[in-house]
């Protein structure tokens, strides 16, 4: 049997709780992914397959189902301490062409930089299959300037959750995720 999932949507979540696996089920819970049997997969974005809206991919799904998913997700009991959990995508042009997903989890990492460095993760993998030659080295900016001037990736986005630990200790997890649609 071949499963190759035809959409992917975003989704990401935050729970609290003075447990953290009920922290974890919390934030899957905010997220509106609790309800499925979820499968973590490695980092490819299938060829041909469409971003949607969450709302509209929940459609797909049924309570129990085993889903498959690319997802991040951090934990922290210290107080007022930063986490945050991203999910970085990197489309290729060309969309019979496979992509890259990646995951990223960090403490005291802003939302802002957290979803960046997912997505930088991300086109890296993706502009290494493609022969995009680049300097490592050089900032994001610069490498995101150079694989739009190769016209091989066009489209990187992320998902990204933060929030700050519980200022009593609970255990305050993040999460974020691409969840595949086989449909």
């Amino acid at each position: 049997m071949v499963i190759i999932p035809q959409m992917v949507f975003l989704t990401k979540g935050v729970g609290k709780h003075k447990e953290q696996l009920s922290s974890l089920e919390l934030a899957l819970r905010n997220a509106k992914i609790a309800n499925f049997n979820l499968v973590r997969v490695s980092s490819i974005f299938p060829p041909g397959c469409k971003l949607i809206p969450r709302n509209k991919g929940l459609k797909y799904l049924q309570d129990g189902e085993v889903v498959f998913t690319v997802m991040s997700s951090n934990s922290t009991n210290e107080p007022n301490r930063l986490v945050s959990a991203s999910v970085g995508i990197a489309i290729p042009n060309d969309r019979t062409k496979y992509g890259y997903l990646a995951e990223h989890k960090a403490f005291g990492q802003t939302f802002k930089k957290a979803g960046d460095y997912a997505e930088d993760l991300a086109a890296t993998m993706l502009a290494t299959t493609l022969g995009i030659d680049f300097d490592i080295e050089k900032g994001w900016d610069e490498r995101k300037e150079i694989w739009k001037i190769s016209g091989e990736i066009v489209r990187t986005t992320s998902v990204t959750q933060s929030a700050e630990g519980d200022k009593n200790g609970l255990w305050t997890t993040v999460v974020a995720a691409a969840i595949f649609v086989p449909q």
